[in-house]
């Protein structure tokens, strides 16, 4: 790699509004469309994954990248379900796992929301692209530099969360009330403000797809690139 020669990285992570209204993508559970998911051209399609995977690897999925807890049985009911007939369409997906679940009973958030992320991440493979996206902007960024991310579900949070603070010389555990902990090389970021930044109310309201975001920011510093992984 050459000198670092950027004055700024931005990474709105997740799947765009123009990926989600278009249904031949495959990634909404409201609108009809293949059950692809795919950001790109290439690679195995969300029904590849849901037709193949074996019921335990495909539970783990859920519940690993989707944080859903009836992961086990939404995968067993799946695996009943496809070695009848495999899955093809979004809402054909969508509705079974609904029923799977035993209906909305109310509930604000789309039974199937979870499992969407899952395989959409899965598929994608998001937090492995998101990892290697922080360390080639901190190769990347100029001293004063600065890299803002904008995720939307915990597990990416935690990962931009996790990696800041280690880089700026902190640790998670540590006190909010303790100067910072320097460990190992020096800090290669400094954060621009504590935590994460919520939108305002009046961006939710012009935006709702926006209710889940989160922006955290740091600086590069003149500190060398860190050899090892965060």
């Amino acid at each position: 790699a050459g000198e670092a020669a950027v004055d700024g990285v931005a990474l709105d992570l997740g799947v765009s509004s123009m990926q989600i209204d278009e249904p031949e993508r495959g990634f909404s559970f409201m609108r009809d469309g293949p059950l692809d998911m795919r950001m790109g051209a290439e690679g195995q399609t969300a029904a590849d994954l849901v037709n193949t995977a074996e019921p335990k690897d495909l539970a783990r999925l859920l519940f690993v990248y989707g944080e859903e807890r009836q992961s086990r049985r939404i995968a067993a009911a799946i695996a009943r379900r496809r070695a009848e007939q495999p899955f093809t369409r979004t809402l054909e997906l969508a509705e079974f796992i609904e029923k799977a679940l035993g209906g909305r009973r109310g509930a604000k958030v789309h039974p199937a929301t979870r499992s969407f992320q899952a395989l959409r991440i899965a598929v994608n493979e998001e937090l492995s692209e998101l990892e290697a996206g922080l360390l080639a902007a901190e190769r990347t960024l100029k001293t004063g530099g600065r890299l803002c991310v904008v995720t939307f579900h915990s597990l990416e949070d935690r990962i931009v969360k996790t990696f800041l603070s280690v880089r700026s010389g902190r640790t998670p555990a540590a006190s909010r009330h303790a100067p910072p902990r320097q460990t190992g090389p020096a800090p290669s970021f400094e954060l621009l403000f504590n935590g994460a930044h919520a939108p305002s109310d009046a961006e939710v309201a012009a935006n709702p797809r926006a209710r889940s975001a989160k922006l955290r920011a740091a600086v590069r510093t003149d500190a060398p690139v860190w050899r090892e992984a965060a």
